[in-house]
């Protein structure tokens, strides 16, 4: 083991250092001005603390000092652990071969670089790092005596704050930035600079990162290119037919419902990865949604005006698409809570149109409700229904930011250290492409949805809740429902969803697949990755199902259009958008490509 690194000879660019310098001068007033005036209108909400963040530490303190203990233990565990750190690095030094004390744990990206192992010193700091991040998580998830609203924000916010003292997120400290600044001149550092400033004035005063080269990429052209036409538009959505590729196809035509807090397109995005034409290849007629992304016109449209608006005026435009009343339908997360939501609609009202439903990674019980608990709560939401009405809808940024820090890691810090301080240019990625591509919430709906559905879990209770005047009762759902959830579910954890299926009346599949909400989903049988567990068993504990698994090869869409294919239908001649009645453009259509 090396105690100190190899560092590169200088490749120098005086010319690109001057036009980079030139450019951060042009930039800085303008920006700065920007990042002024949004620091002075922040002030009053940061100083009201929002996110209730110092009640619950304040509450972890007093904890502390009524069990002193349980700090003193922690300390003493700690210091044994250093300890033990400091005479495995004394042996490394000596030539000796020894373990890690904190592994690095699988996934984590950020110690790839080869000098974290192989340089004795920064073996030492990334250890240090790992040992401290795990014993003041411990410590926060240890305490005893927290109300559960308090231990979750404790235990997230400690999260954020270790990932953010990792030593890669430090010039200074992150061998690859030394490197690439002994290399480069300081020319990266430069470049990273000019980078921030470009992120800032794109998010006109607040931190944008910007994670995939956007100019790669065009809707119609290099994503969202399966062919299809729009055959139907209401204010909130564009239904759109896509062209058969069989030809026969199953009678029942497919709705596809994907959530409105970004574009359908999560589902064809490129041929290879493409759910849309996948189906199409199965035989099935795909109809999808395509949510408008509203503004201040929309902030009155509420949760119900999504249903008549969305899939019950879908399954009238595909009435007269195809001549067929009845359809199979696919809910994508807050899709699938709005599916869930219209079939109990429909239930009450004795609308059988809907045959059959799938739930993609779909809420519709909401008694654990993931990471993303920390951020909603009674204060929270008063707090964000204020900021909503005052412009009429949420904005998608903030919606975006919050998601991102969910997977803090990933989604800023990795793409932080290899913009600003690496001064890399962000590369094309077809999904990030598409996650930067989200939505705005129209004030009403998304206040009726935090309050009724994540708040009171109301979804749940039958008759909790009410659309366009009909109290809705799950358990009088008796199509035939297939669930698929994935592992690693941060925003829909598969335990909620597995009680979420107990609360429909008619027969139900629950599978488990790997990976998480997006690649757990977006994962075609080529691909050949993650498998997925089933139990045709349907035990009340979700921990009960997973123990009585069995183990799958490949992705679970083929198991999926295996339980289809009986509730499609017999085949009929395929049937083409626009041979029985108008079209209103050619897909992706027009909603998708607005960005507000």
């Amino acid at each position: 083991m090396k105690p100190f690194p190899e560092l590169p000879v200088p490749e120098l660019q005086p010319i690109e250092a001057l036009k980079t310098m030139a450019e951060i001068a042009k930039r800085t007033p303008k920006v700065l001005g920007k990042v002024l005036k949004k620091q002075a209108g922040s002030v009053v909400s940061t100083a009201k603390d929002e996110f209730g963040i110092t009640r619950a530490f304040l509450s972890l303190w007093a904890q502390w000092l009524k069990s002193p203990m349980t700090v003193a233990q922690a300390q003493w565990q700690y210091a044994r652990d250093a300890s033990g750190l400091l005479q495995a690095m004394g042996k490394k030094l000596l030539g000796q071969t020894v373990d890690d004390a904190v592994p690095v744990a699988a996934g984590d990206g950020r110690f790839k670089a080869d000098a974290w192992r192989d340089v004795l010193w920064f073996d030492f700091l990334k250890q240090a790092y790992l040992l401290t991040a795990r014993a003041t998580q411990g410590l926060v998830g240890r305490t005893s005596g927290l109300s559960h609203e308090h231990q979750k924000k404790v235990e997230f916010f400690t999260r954020q704050f270790v990932d953010a003292m990792s030593p890669t997120n430090f010039a200074l400290l992150n061998p690859a930035v030394i490197t690439e600044t002994v290399r480069t001149g300081g020319l990266n550092l430069l470049k990273g600079y000019s980078y921030l400033l470009e992120d800032l004035e794109r998010g006109n005063g607040e931190l944008a990162i910007t994670m995939t080269d956007t100019s790669a990429f065009t809707l119609g052209k290099d994503i969202a290119t399966a062919p299809g036409k729009v055959v139907a538009r209401t204010s909130l959505c564009e239904v759109i037919q896509f062209d058969p590729s069989t030809p026969t196809q199953y009678k029942r035509p497919l709705l596809v419902i994907p959530p409105w807090i970004n574009k359908y397109y999560i589902l064809d995005l490129r041929e290879k990865n493409s759910f849309i034409r996948w189906a199409t290849s199965q035989g099935h007629t795909v109809f999808v949604l395509s949510w408008v992304n509203p503004d201040a016109d929309l902030a009155k449209k509420g949760f119900d005006d999504y249903m008549t608006e969305g899939p019950l005026a879908a399954l009238d435009a595909i009435e007269a698409a195809t001549g067929e009343r009845s359809v199979n339908a696919i809910g994508y997360c807050l899709g699938g809570t709005l599916l869930g939501s219209t079939l109990g609609y429909m239930a009450a009202k004795g609308d059988d149109r809907i045959a059959s439903a799938t739930f993609f990674v779909s809420l519709l019980d909401f008694s654990i409700p993931g990471d993303l608990g920390v951020f909603i709560d009674e204060a929270q939401v008063d707090n964000l229904e204020k900021r909503m009405n005052e412009r009429g809808y949420l904005e998608a940024s903030e919606m975006a930011a919050t998601f991102n820090l969910l997977r803090s890691n990933d989604l800023v810090w990795g793409f932080a250290v290899n913009r600003y301080l690496l001064g890399k240019a962000p590369t094309p990625f077809d999904l990030l492409y598409w996650n930067a591509d989200s939505t705005r919430m129209p004030a009403a709906m998304h206040g009726f949805y935090l309050r009724n559905m994540y708040l009171k879990n109301l979804l749940r209770v039958p008759n909790g809740i009410s659309l366009k005047g009909t109290p809705i009762d799950l358990s009088k759902v008796k199509v035939p429902a297939y669930f698929v959830s994935t592992a690693e579910d941060h925003i829909a954890p598969w335990q909620s969803t597995y009680l979420g299926s107990q609360a429909l009346g008619g027969p139900v599949r629950f599978v488990l697949g790997g990976s998480g909400h997006i690649a757990g989903i977006v994962n075609p049988p080529s691909a050949n990755k993650y498998g997925f567990l089933t139990n045709d068993e349907r035990p009340a504990k979700p921990e009960d199902w997973q123990r009585g698994t069995t183990k799958n090869d490949g992705s679970w869409w083929t198991d999926w259009q295996r339980w289809i294919a009986p509730q499609a239908g017999d085949q009929v001649p395929a049937r083409r958008p626009g041979e029985r009645g108008p079209v209103m453009g050619d897909a992706p259509g027009s909603y998708v490509t607005a960005r507000l």
